[in-house]
């Protein structure tokens, strides 16, 4: 696996990633109401890649096949990070962040919240955020 900056042809690509590892990886803590709410499947892209754009962002492949994303905002903050749901448990993430190192607050899903504790994140607080009026539930966290 290696990691290179972020192409503007590799959005529609970064949105299926988004879309599935929402679908499924997250799955275990989501209901189906909220996975569709966070996840709908119509990314604007657009829009995602002027913030790819803006950010630094870092995409990781194997080969020819893309396994994970992530995005950081010059204000410290990590936007998305996401790996590709046959990719997890083996180093994408964490090879993703420590390539970021200015990352300092995210708002982690429930399924990435034992991700970034392991890290040495912390919770500041829980919150509710509404997709398509949908409430889930992140964490705020600081590094």
């Amino acid at each position: 696996m290696t990691l290179r900056p972020y192409r503007p042809e590799d959005c529609p690509a970064l949105a299926e990633l988004f879309y599935h590892t929402v679908h499924t990886v997250c799955a275990r803590d989501y209901t189906q109401p909220q996975l569709d709410a966070w996840a709908d499947g119509r990314v604007e892209l657009a829009a995602w890649n002027a913030s790819f754009l803006e950010h630094t962002t870092l995409v990781a492949v194997e080969g020819e096949t893309i396994v994970g994303f992530a995005d950081l905002a010059a204000d410290g903050y990590l936007d998305r990070l996401y790996v590709h749901r046959d990719w997890q448990r083996r180093g994408v993430a964490s090879a993703l962040c420590d390539a970021l190192p200015g990352a300092r607050v995210t708002h982690a899903s429930l399924t990435a919240r034992p991700f970034f504790e392991r890290r040495g994140w912390r919770v500041v607080r829980e919150q509710q955020v509404e997709r398509h009026g949908v409430l889930l539930t992140n964490f705020v966290m600081e590094c």
